[in-house]
């Protein structure tokens, strides 16, 4: 494959998928990044195994049967298969609604936030730094796979983004001035959201339109991936 096959690195240019339903998703949705894909025979009574091999002799990509590989590359995620690929970019569609997330430190949260975007049909995400690598293993399988359905970009601020996007913003944030059920979402809009432990600073209360998610006050606030779909889904429900 022309790539070391060792513990996955930040600087690498290429990452992988643990797991025999990310490897699929990534087959199907970026077979061109895909470099090859490493397989273990203790998966052999798994159903999905059969469908990689089928999907890498359509595609001509290599495929190797390796244990000792596949155990040393993901000793901890129990994975039959493995997808090794190359890193690509893309460009945010300027038509689309964002979600936008602000410093995201969690790997597992931005994974599962990736898959709710893409069950609610918003494929485009911004991600502002310092932040989470959304091509690390550990992202990739808590998406099972959804990141490859995405389009995400990462930007050095959030004023960057804002030069580049004329969205309407929603900043979403626990003193927001409009509850949620009151916010009529204008597209192309893009849903602002902070990181897990502080939220988004006071400051972006007048960059856009403040929501707030009203909740009991048993708790402080909801954690990032139940508000991001909570949002999402009152975003897109009246959607045609």
């Amino acid at each position: 494959m022309n790539v070391p096959l060792k513990s996955y690195k930040k600087e690498f240019d290429h990452s992988y998928t643990f797991g025999v339903f990310p490897t699929l998703e990534l087959l199907r949705y970026r077979p061109d990044s895909v470099l090859g894909v490493l397989i273990s025979t203790k998966g052999s009574k798994n159903s999905g195994m059969a469908k990689i091999e089928q999907e890498c002799a359509r595609k001509r990509i290599q495929v190797e049967v390796n244990d000792k590989l596949v155990d040393r590359l993901a000793p901890k995620e129990n994975a039959y298969a493995i997808g090794v690929f190359k890193k690509y970019t893309r460009q945010l569609d300027s038509r689309a609604n964002h979600v936008v997330l602000v410093n995201p430190s969690d790997m597992g949260n931005l994974g599962t936030i990736a898959r709710t975007m893409s069950g609610f049909g918003v494929s485009d995400l911004a991600i502002i730094r310092p932040a989470v690598d959304i091509f690390d293993p550990k992202a990739i399988r808590s998406s099972m796979g959804a990141t490859f359905q995405l389009v995400f970009q990462y930007f050095d601020s959030f004023q960057d983004y804002r030069q580049r996007f004329d969205h309407n913003l929603y900043l979403f944030m626990t003193n927001g001035k409009l509850p949620l059920d009151k916010a009529i979402f204008q597209p192309p809009f893009s849903l602002v959201f902070g990181n897990e432990s502080a939220g988004l600073p006071q400051g972006y209360l007048s960059l856009g339109t403040s929501v707030t998610i009203p909740h009991t006050n048993r708790i402080d606030s909801l954690n990032l991936p139940t508000a991001v779909g909570i949002a999402l889904y009152e975003a897109t429900k009246n959607r045609t």
